[in-house]
């Protein structure tokens, strides 16, 4: 069996930090797409996928709610990872030889007061690990990146400056999948998450949400999006505490049945200690 663990991006992505930390003893995998991601796991390429699923700063990461539910893969833990960007400049540079800074879009805003102040212009890269690569191939002491610690030493580049992001707590949150449910009680606090969507009748959502109130079922995320791109198809994410072993979960879980036409356990797996 593989003991590699799949995630998007290159090499020194923040999802390979979230790979490193967590699964140390693996192989990382970089792929070019969340869908190379998980298909490397249905494949036996990898054992794992390490997907990025919401960042404190910027929301929802696209895409993802939508290919989990069809993937085949199952949910068997979580891992909230701190998002720290630093100015990363080849050998020898230093922040005053920075001209121009590259990295995601999503990053450079993030970095807004570092930027100005050292008047360095921030330059898009549809990756912050490639901009790493990139400034790296460059060679040039005027360019530099916006990326993880993990990116200069993969890259060779020297860290100019630590943790220079605005938001002192911008954190993402990863899923991490496998091809085999995990259903043990791996912790005292577990997590289960599950799609589903309602029945075509007034109050459904209100009603299904309503046997998790009754029940004292804590639910930590309602999520909803279209399904195939139509208005008049919702699907629901959601995230609870609990295990669908315990009384109160069953009986939720119950009432949500009777108002849905369908619902799709994800997975249930442990409570990650870092979980804000």
């Amino acid at each position: 069996m593989s003991d590699r663990i799949a995630f998007q991006g290159e090499l020194g992505a923040y999802s390979h930090q979230a790979c490193a930390e967590t699964h140390p003893g693996m192989d990382p995998l970089a792929c070019r797409t969340f869908e190379e991601a998980i298909s490397a796991v249905q494949t036996g390429e990898a054992a794992l996928a390490m997907l990025p699923v919401e960042n404190s700063t910027y929301g929802r990461v696209a895409d993802i709610h939508r290919l989990l539910p069809e993937s085949g893969l199952h949910i068997i833990d979580e891992a909230f990872v701190r998002v720290h960007i630093n100015l990363l400049g080849v050998k020898g540079a230093k922040i005053e030889d920075v001209q121009e800074a590259y990295s995601h879009l999503v990053l450079l805003p993030q970095c807004g007061t570092f930027l100005r102040k050292h008047n360095i212009t921030g330059r898009v890269s549809p990756d912050n690990a490639r901009a790493a690569r990139e400034v790296a191939e460059a060679g040039d002491k005027t360019q530099a990146a916006l990326a993880s610690e993990l990116a200069g030493e993969v890259y060779g580049l020297d860290v100019l400056a630590r943790h220079i992001e605005d938001n002192d707590h911008n954190t993402t949150r990863f899923l991490v999948m496998s091809p085999k449910p995990d259903m043990s009680r791996r912790s005292e606090k577990m997590m289960t998450t599950f799609v589903f969507r309602v029945r075509n009748i007034p109050a459904a959502l209100y009603k299904a949400m309503g046997g998790f109130a009754t029940n004292g079922v804590n639910m930590t995320k309602l999520e909803s999006y279209m399904v195939d791109g139509s208005f008049s198809a919702t699907q629901f994410y959601a995230d609870i505490d609990g295990h669908p072993e315990d009384r109160s979960v069953q009986l939720a879980m119950e009432e949500l049945d009777y108002f849905t036409s369908e619902v799709k356990v994800l997975g249930t797996y442990p409570s990650d200690p870092g979980r804000p």
